[in-house]
């Protein structure tokens, strides 16, 4: 395990190297233009010299290979630069907002995997039968649906309808204290939406596999040694049968990531989507390359996680193969 853990973080480096130069060279043929995003309305009227001395000052007048090899070696050293449209360092934006980001994203993994596991498995007992058409059925619907739509639905039904949860935002309105409480109750709304929307794909392949496994011959003698169903369910067919969704885990975090920036912003949730939505329309380089790697990390670690988790629940899968 450690081995190959070792092997997937040195593979990572070119990845990233990759993945910056990538960025800067992107932004750098985006017609967005930085100085004058920086510069606001004032820049309406500033003169030509000004705005190339406000160009100097943010560094963007180089080329862009010089941009990308500063920041990439400052990166190194730990420091990840300013953002220049927040007006403020780039560890400092990521700090503030990341932690909210992340909160949001297990717990809706939490619900996805959780939910769609017991759906899963209640569905595989009878196939074709009442439940698995219905879950099934509601499951294809759900793939189609977009992040943004299910959560502007959950706005109208449970904030303005019914008025029983909070429609946005991490505190109510007027709070000025953070609490365990507030920060509860403006977190279901937008956890259970992306939970949802993650949950089709992890239901489907929970009841494929166990329905799968049911008919394996290790399940059928387990039934004729007279085991209890629930015992030869939950303690062979499950196990085998969530091999292929463990799988599933590593390639479902790039969607989880664009579903989290998609329902932070219906929500107004203080993650990284608004930061992320205003580093690629103002090409504010420095910000727009972290959070790209931090998003390309996190598709690494949630691929490197799948194959430790596969490793783990079958003995047959080497971890240095």
């Amino acid at each position: 395990m450690a081995r190959m853990t070792a092997r997937r973080a040195l593979s990572a480096v070119p990845v990233m190297i990759a993945v910056t130069f990538g960025v800067f060279a992107v932004a750098a043929a985006s017609p967005f233009d930085p100085v004058k995003a920086y510069a606001g309305t004032a820049g309406l009227t500033a003169s030509q010299e000004n705005l190339d001395q406000l160009r100097a000052n943010l560094g963007v007048d180089q080329p862009l290979v010089t941009r990308w090899w500063d920041w990439l070696t400052s990166a190194v050293q730990g420091d990840l630069g300013d953002s220049s449209v927040l007006r403020m360092p780039v560890a400092d934006v990521i700090g503030e907002r990341a932690g909210w980001s992340l909160a949001l994203a297990t717990c809706a993994f939490v619900i996805a995997i959780l939910l769609g596991t017991a759906l899963g498995v209640l569905a595989a007992r009878r196939p074709g039968g009442a439940l698995d058409r219905c879950v099934s059925s509601a499951a294809y619907t759900l793939e189609a649906a977009p992040a943004f739509w299910l959560g502007l639905l959950a706005i109208w039904f449970f904030a303005l309808k019914l008025d029983v949860l909070p429609a946005g935002g991490l505190t109510d309105a007027g709070s000025d204290v953070v609490t365990f409480g507030q920060v509860a109750t403006h977190l279901v709304l937008p956890a259970s939406v992306l939970g949802i929307s993650q949950l089709p794909w992890f239901f489907l392949y929970v009841r494929q596999g166990v329905t799968d496994a049911l008919d394996e011959d290790p399940v059928r003698g387990a039934r004729a040694r007279g085991l209890r169903e629930r015992t030869v369910l939950l303690g062979h067919a499950l196990r085998s049968g969530m091999l292929p969704m463990l799988t599933l885990i590593g390639s479902r975090v790039p969607e989880l990531i664009t579903g989290a920036l998609l329902v932070e912003t219906v929500f107004s949730w203080p993650g990284i989507a608004a930061a992320t939505v205003q580093a690629a329309t103002s090409v504010d380089f420095s910000l727009l390359a972290a959070l790209t790697v931090l998003a390309t990390a996190a598709v690494l670690l949630g691929n490197l996680l799948s194959d430790l988790l596969y490793g783990l629940a079958d003995p047959r899968v080497g971890f240095d193969g």
